[in-house]
């Protein structure tokens, strides 16, 4: 172990001790990165695409099928049911080093990761969980620009840490 022992220069002593508080207490940026990241997943939702920037593989006439027999209305949009709920219930949840961004919904993982007919077993009435193929759809996740954006928010909180006061 190493220790270091400056004196005389308060200066630089207090810019350390700003930059070393500004590491123990993460929170105020981990709230801010994930007020972000939840609106950057939801503007995929708007972009129909993943992460990556690539489309999501659009709707099958036999979703708009089953939706509609269901007398549910019908949304063309991938990802988009009913309820529009995965689209909307997109959470953040901050902690003093790391922020975890995502869905609390049962059908989240399935649209993010897709899933094969039948993968999940079958239904009360024998048949296959999900009844269809289900492609991966990825909405949660860092783009390039959200890696820059990200960036930004803790080199301005390193930044704020620094400034001399």
């Amino acid at each position: 172990m190493y220790s270091v022992e400056i004196t005389g220069h308060e200066a630089l002593l207090d810019t350390l001790n700003r930059l070393l508080s500004a590491g123990e207490n993460t929170l105020p940026a981990m709230q801010d990165i994930g007020e972000y990241l939840i609106g950057s997943t939801r503007q995929r939702f708007h972009d129909m695409q993943g992460p990556n920037g690539e489309p999501w593989v659009p709707n099958t006439e036999t979703t708009q099928d089953a939706t509609e027999a269901r007398g549910d209305r019908y949304d063309p949009r991938p990802l988009f049911g009913p309820t529009k709920r995965l689209s909307s219930e997109i959470l953040a949840f901050p902690s003093n080093h790391a922020v975890a961004v995502g869905s609390a919904l049962i059908q989240a993982a399935v649209m993010q990761f897709g899933a094969e007919q039948g993968e999940f077993g079958t239904s009360s009435r024998g048949g296959p969980l999900p009844w269809g193929d289900i492609p991966a759809r990825p909405f949660i996740g860092i783009s390039d620009a959200d890696e820059v954006q990200v960036l930004e928010i803790l080199n301005g909180y390193l930044a704020e840490a620094l400034e001399t006061r």
